[in-house]
This record gives structure tokens, sequence and C-alpha cells, in this order.
């Protein structure tokens, strides 16, 4: 499993893009995907909402079970990922890419999140 080094990740196993024009992209990771099983429904923030670093937004559900959806930053909803909510698969067969779920303008970024190499000593040991 690789994780593109350009991304950033929380503990709680969401990955945030850098922001561009103060807006990031997030997802979760292939561990987290890997860990739900096959994702068949995807509840993400409304548009235009805040989210708060940390804190539940959202969740997943899959075969195997519901998984709350943790924002890693605190902002404003600007988009969700209509095609994850239409086709929750995505989230398993791209988790990087089409997976993504929503869009954030970020006002604050905790300190903690990891880089890929830490992400990756988080989830192995």
């Amino acid at each position: 499993m690789s994780n593109p080094q350009q991304l950033r990740y929380s503990k709680e196993h969401e990955w945030l893009s850098a922001a561009e024009d103060g807006v990031a992209t997030v997802g979760i990771t292939e561990f987290a995907a890997n860990a739900l099983g096959d994702v068949v429904y995807a509840q993400l923030p409304e548009v235009g909402s805040t989210v708060t670093a940390g804190e539940s937004c959202g969740e997943l559900e899959s075969t195997k079970s519901v998984s709350d959806l943790y924002s890693p930053v605190t902002g404003e909803i600007t988009e969700i990922n209509e095609d994850v909510v239409d086709d929750p698969s995505l989230v398993n067969s791209a988790p990087f890419e089409g997976g993504w779920l929503f869009k954030v303008r970020v006002t604050e970024e905790p300190s903690d999140l990891l880089s890929a190499d830490e992400y990756a000593a988080h989830t192995t040991g």
C-alpha cells in the first residue's frame, strides 16, 4: 500500500491535499477503505456547513460496518463529491483519486497531521 507523498494524513485515516486558493481536498486512505470493506453508502457534510478538525462530519457505511468520517481540518465545505454519493464503491476502487469525499476552505489546520511516512508507521505499528 503506497500513500502519496504530497498528501498529509490524520490518525483517524483521512488524507488532505495541499490547499489551493485556501481549499483542500479530503478523502479516506486506502488503509481505511480496505479495513471498511465494500463501501455502500456515503453521508457527506453539506456544502456551506462548517467542519471542525477531529470531529465527525459524516459517515461511511460498508458491508462490514458504519464508520464516522472525521474532518482533518477546520473550515467550510465548498464541494462534495457527488460521484461518491452516487457510487460509494469509488472510495474503495480509487481512494486517492475519484474517491475523494469533500473540499473544504481551510480556516485552521492542526499541527499533528502526518507525512506519508509517518502515516505508514502509524498504520503498521
